[in-house]
């Protein structure tokens, strides 16, 4: 087992999660993937802000879980699922932190989407 470093935000890298107000619909041509007014925004250091959607609603029966993980010391072990309906472009276009350090725990439960694979409109 190989011990991966477990950092915590700070001034030096901050990581910040709010609620966002807006709707944010996520798709691709027709095939629409969800739609959701209760996302997480979180926003990490120089990085550009992710949004994450809550589970329920996202159409869980157009993704299918991926063998691809990855890690980040500052939120932990991330899974993905990819979209078959969208051909190349859905392979592992989800990520997930089913189990988040504590300093990013609230976006458990929630999936972030490649804004490059699928469509992410936001509006107020």
């Amino acid at each position: 087992m190989v011990d991966r470093k477990h950092l915590i935000p700070d001034a030096s890298h901050p990581i910040t999660i709010e609620r966002s107000s807006s709707t944010i619909v996520l798709g691709r041509g027709s095939l629409r993937i969800g739609e959701t007014r209760d996302a997480l925004t979180l926003a990490e250091a120089s990085y550009p802000p992710v949004h994450y959607i809550p589970r329920r609603d996202v159409d869980m029966s157009l993704l299918e879980r991926s063998a691809r993980t990855s890690y980040c010391p500052y939120k932990g072990q991330a899974n993905y699922y990819s979209i078959p309906a969208l051909g190349e472009a859905g392979l592992n276009s989800v990520w997930t932190y089913e189990t988040p350090f504590d300093a990013v725990g609230e976006i458990a439960g929630h999936l972030a989407f490649y804004p490059d694979r699928v469509s992410i409109e936001v509006t107020d």
